[in-house]
């Protein structure tokens, strides 16, 4: 089967599976977004999956952008940063994105503040938290997560669309909508509060292994790698 077929079929796959969960949770079919994780996903393969309809993709290093930018320049599709962006990389991922996905703490916002403020431009954003409480994964702990929305609202540059979080690595649903539940909760505090901007908020929850959990526990947006691409290549 040729590759480009092998991308197509995987991605009707993904989005059967989008939309039986929206039906069992009792939601719309096209109430959920797909990402495309295209982590270590060559540029061709990228190509492949635009081509078939997709139109948001998202990398989790800034080097994986400019490695891509040239081979990737003219496709007509929604670029977010979905890893952990570290400070000194800010004033380079601006030039390649129009979202950011992985806001975690104080001091990221307020270098992307400035550095906006210095290119007159805004940027969209979604508060990380860390609900699975497991060490390895970014995002602001619970504790800290109504306190960065409260520094955020003082920031105008940074447009907040949404939360996102990366759930608990386990095969025990339980314990992984539990972590998912909790960004639910962490959004409905927030709008409570007037912590977080009125209308609607993405949800940005859910990869290839638990995205029907994610989606029945109120995930807006899914992001999928493996399942479309197949297991990554790590060099």
């Amino acid at each position: 089967m040729e590759e480009s077929t092998q991308i197509q079929d995987n991605l009707a796959f993904v989005h059967t599976e989008i939309r039986s969960a929206c039906l069992l949770a009792g939601r719309p079919e096209d109430s959920v977004r797909l990402l495309l994780a295209t982590k270590t996903v060559e540029p061709e393969r990228i190509r492949m999956a635009i081509a078939a309809g997709e139109t948001l993709i998202g990398e989790n290093k800034v080097q994986e952008y400019q490695q891509k930018a040239d081979a990737l320049a003219d496709l007509n599709c929604e670029r977010h940063f979905i890893g952990h962006l570290q400070t000194n990389k800010v004033k380079d991922i601006l030039k390649y994105v129009t979202c950011i996905q992985s806001v975690d703490r104080i001091t990221l916002a307020e270098k992307l503040q400035s550095q906006l403020e210095n290119l007159d431009r805004e940027l969209d954003i979604y508060i990380q938290i860390n609900t699975s409480g497991e060490q390895s994964k970014s995002g602001a702990a619970p504790e800290e997560a109504l306190r960065l929305m409260e520094h955020l609202t003082a920031l105008p540059r940074l447009k907040v669309k949404g939360l996102m979080t990366i759930g608990l690595f386990s095969d025990n649903e339980v314990l992984v909508r539990k972590s998912y539940a909790l960004l639910r909760t962490f959004r409905d505090k927030g709008l409570e509060q007037g912590l977080l901007p009125g209308g609607p908020l993405e949800l940005s929850m859910g990869m290839s292994g638990d995205l029907n959990w994610a989606i029945q526990e109120g995930s807006t947006m899914v992001r999928v790698g493996s399942a479309v691409f197949g297991k990554r290549n790590y060099h």
